[in-house]
């Protein structure tokens, strides 16, 4: 599929809960005139505790340059994990250009302001020790996670993200969930814009908030997803996951109607 731009935030490369083989598949099967990289694309603070990094996640960063180089405009906002590529505005890495945010039109001619959205979260700003304190909290939920599955999957259960659904039970989360979004569509509201695209909550939405449109690109650990904008200008998110489950049980599906008809014919 080509589309005219698609947004990505979140992948987290550098960390053990980074879905790089599943993004490795999107980015095979997706291609743009412009490619937003929305923050956190690699994790710092990760990083700074102990290396991780893994062949699929050199081959994102592969694959990303070989789109550049191929005329793909790719834009890089850096967020709070990746903050130190904050030191270098205005420059290219391999055509990609790093920027502190950008403004963007899409076809329709609406205008969105797009960042990652980490100056907007109070306890980022507010006590960095506390955001790095939930990242902590957030990891172990990622380590849990693939364990929890490997026990769901003996009876035959569907993928299943606790970190997610945690964030979902936990109250206070979604009113900071929902309190992130209004503050976010006040500042676009405020700059002039039709809407804000964004990342850094790993809460993948569009929604419309007044006459502003909230656009979350979510993420590459727990949901998988991104925004794409059609020709047209429409937006429209992609829950790459849950595309990929789709064709396995189809295929799967598939196969057990093949070996129906083969036991059919043979009787």
């Amino acid at each position: 599929m080509r589309y005219r731009t698609i947004f990505l935030s979140d992948i987290h490369l550098g960390t053990r809960g980074c879905q790089a083989e599943l993004l490795l598949s999107f980015l095979s099967r997706h291609d743009a005139e412009t490619i937003y990289l929305i923050g956190d694309i690699f994790d710092g603070w990760k990083l700074r505790r102990g290396w991780h990094w893994p062949a699929f996640h050199n081959d994102v960063v592969q694959a990303l340059l070989d789109k550049a180089r191929l005329g793909t405009r790719i834009i890089f906002i850096p967020g709070n994990h990746d903050e130190v590529m904050r030191g270098y505005l205005g420059t290219h890495f391999g055509g990609i250009e790093v920027v502190r945010d950008a403004s963007f039109e899409a076809a329709d001619g609406k205008r969105y302001l797009v960042t990652h959205g980490d100056q907007y979260d109070v306890i980022v700003l507010n006590a960095k020790w506390l955001a790095i304190l939930g990242d902590r909290a957030y990891g172990f939920l990622i380590w849990l996670n693939p364990r929890i599955n490997q026990v769901r999957r003996l009876w035959g259960g569907q993928y299943w993200s606790l970190s997610k659904w945690t964030k979902q039970q936990v109250k206070q989360a979604v009113n900071l969930i929902s309190r992130y979004e209004e503050v976010l569509a006040d500042d676009a509201r405020r700059g002039g814009y039709d809407g804000v695209i964004c990342g850094h909550i790993h809460h993948a939405n569009i929604s419309t908030i007044g006459e502003i449109t909230y656009v979350n690109t979510g993420d590459w650990v727990e949901s998988c997803t991104a925004i794409v904008e059609e020709e047209s200008g429409t937006l429209r998110l992609i829950d790459w996951e849950a595309a990929m489950t789709r064709r396995k049980h189809a295929r799967r599906a598939a196969r057990k109607r093949a070996r129906k008809r083969k036991a059919t014919t043979e009787t």
